[in-house]
């Protein structure tokens, strides 16, 4: 198990320039004739922002509107990351059967290259959402690099072996590619993102054992609050850590059937 994990990270470390750069091949092809290029990223989360604060602030009644703005802000957008990188998951493999059956390119690295498109578009996009709710709330970059580390680390490891996890699942059944929308509007509808925890009730155990959440929460509260959760960001990152090594020994142990599920 060990030594099949480290083959495929080392495989990964040795081509990191090579999917990186065709990663980010795509995100300057998705915007290559739009005059505001990647900026298009953090408009729309800017766009979805205010009309969501608009419309949830009136129907939640809320007294404080630039907290909840922030609050919803940096929930909405944290939330389209992670919910971005599972959707697009179960068809990974799929949309690369032809390289996987004709070439002797590792499967890693297309997970990689997926990563790697996910992280390029979440950064571009959180970047101006951060810079435009600074008007609301001045200290977010400060609380960024502040105690924004651990909780920005889980995000990153969770939307790796996560997705690597479902796409294995989604090359060899096709139910999954129906399964995960239907869990991801659950999650978002369960989640405290539009609303706060509080509001639950006697029901905050949704929010508690919500999955999602639980990477979620901990970055939007360092960035509001500007404090790390220590305990829960340590046993996050366990959890994260052996998620990440076990999805790798998954998928190197499942490298030979691949072609033939895809």
């Amino acid at each position: 198990m060990i030594n099949s994990t480290a083959k495929a990270l080392r495989y990964g470390w040795r081509t990191r320039r090579a999917w990186w750069f065709t990663a980010s091949a795509r995100t300057r092809e998705r915007f290559a004739r739009t005059t505001l290029g990647s900026f298009w990223l953090g408009l729309s989360n800017l766009l979805s922002i205010s009309a969501l604060a608009v419309v949830y602030g009136t129907v939640f009644k809320v007294q404080d509107f630039s907290s909840y703005v922030v609050y919803l802000g940096t929930g909405l957008v944290i939330w389209n990351c992670i919910a971005g990188a599972v959707q697009s998951s179960p068809n990974l493999l799929r949309n690369n059967a032809s390289n996987l059956k004709n070439t002797n390119i590792h499967p890693i690295f297309f997970s990689l290259e997926e990563w790697a498109f996910q992280v390029q578009t979440f950064f571009q996009s959180f970047g101006l959402v951060l810079l435009a709710l600074s008007f609301f709330r001045h200290d977010l970059f400060l609380n960024l690099i502040q105690s924004g580390f651990f909780p920005l680390l889980n995000l990153l490891l969770f939307i790796y072996w996560v997705p690597l996890a479902i796409c294995l699942l989604g090359a060899k059944y096709e139910d999954v590619f129906q399964f995960i929308p239907i869990v991801l509007q659950l999650g978002f509808l369960l989640s405290p993102i539009l609303y706060v925890k509080e509001a639950l009730g006697e029901h905050t155990w949704i929010a508690a054992f919500n999955p999602l959440y639980r990477v979620l929460s901990p970055l939007r509260h360092a960035l509001i609050d500007g404090s790390l959760k220590v305990e829960q960001s340590f046993v996050l990152l366990a959890i994260n850590a052996v998620g990440f090594l076990l999805s790798v020994w998954l998928l190197e142990r499942q490298r030979s059937q691949l072609p033939f599920w895809v």
